[in-house]
């Protein structure tokens, strides 16, 4: 017996694209038994319109290391489907995971300029923490009421991420090239290695924008580049009061 899977007209919307040329569909797959299922084609272009769901975890991650637009129209449209996932969990937990990876980037920063001695007292130590913690929180702050702002002004964001949490989801995992950090924990490498993970990562996002909205690739260049400068500022003067 045929099972239509992942479908969005239970809610009356269109909510899932063809990764291929973005347009809305409503059912990506047609399942027949369990490990049996038939790709829907896209009405537009006639390509599977999903084929990452036939595909292992890495494929995905390739791709989107390569900036490919149809994985993150899987990561956004198919993948992270409010029916399928637990959307305020994953936010937040992202949420944490991202300000994290910030932290210790300001915090590799701060003390790239000077050599770290141990502070005075556990006051001293945080005191120093807690203005890079102002920082990251303040910056981050900033980055996202500016790429909100903009979107709305400037980019044609569709309904479904004109949320603040929506567009949130959007950047933080857009910015995966972060996770490069962690490797930095392990592994000695000069500071300047994190600014080459932020050119990549200000380019995913600048991909990821141009794949909810639509918008030129120029505009959405303008925008992060915007936002990213306003974070950068706020950041650099928390690294600045941290070494003072």
């Amino acid at each position: 017996m045929e099972d239509c899977g992942t479908t969005s007209e239970a809610e009356g919307t269109i909510d899932f694209r063809c990764v291929q040329c973005g347009s809305p569909i409503k059912t990506l797959y047609i399942q027949y038994s369990p490990g049996n299922i038939r790709l829907m084609r896209c009405g537009k272009c006639k390509a599977a319109a999903d084929e990452y769901i036939e595909c292992e975890l890495m494929i995905l991650v390739i791709d989107l290391i390569l900036h490919k637009p149809k994985a993150f129209r899987h990561l956004f449209y198919n993948m992270f489907s409010k029916e399928t996932v637990n959307f305020e969990s994953l936010l937040w937990k992202s949420v944490l995971a991202y300000l994290l990876l910030d932290f210790y980037r300001i915090w590799v920063l701060s003390t790239s300029e000077k050599e770290w001695s141990s502070p005075e007292g556990v006051a001293s130590l945080l005191l120093e923490f807690t203005k890079m913690l102002t920082g990251v929180i303040l910056g981050n702050l900033l980055f996202l009421f500016a790429v909100f702002h903009a979107t709305r002004k400037f980019l044609s964001a569709p309904a479904e991420f004109f949320g603040w949490k929506q567009i949130l989801l959007v950047l933080v995992f857009s910015s995966y090239f972060k996770i490069f950090l962690v490797a930095m924990m392990v592994w000695e490498f000069p500071s300047s290695v994190i600014f080459i993970i932020d050119i990549f990562v200000i380019s995913s996002n600048t991909v990821a924008l141009k794949v909810i909205t639509n918008s030129t690739m120029t505009r959405c260049m303008i925008v992060c580049a915007m936002a990213n400068g306003v974070k950068f500022l706020a950041s650099q003067n928390a690294v600045i009061v941290t070494q003072s």
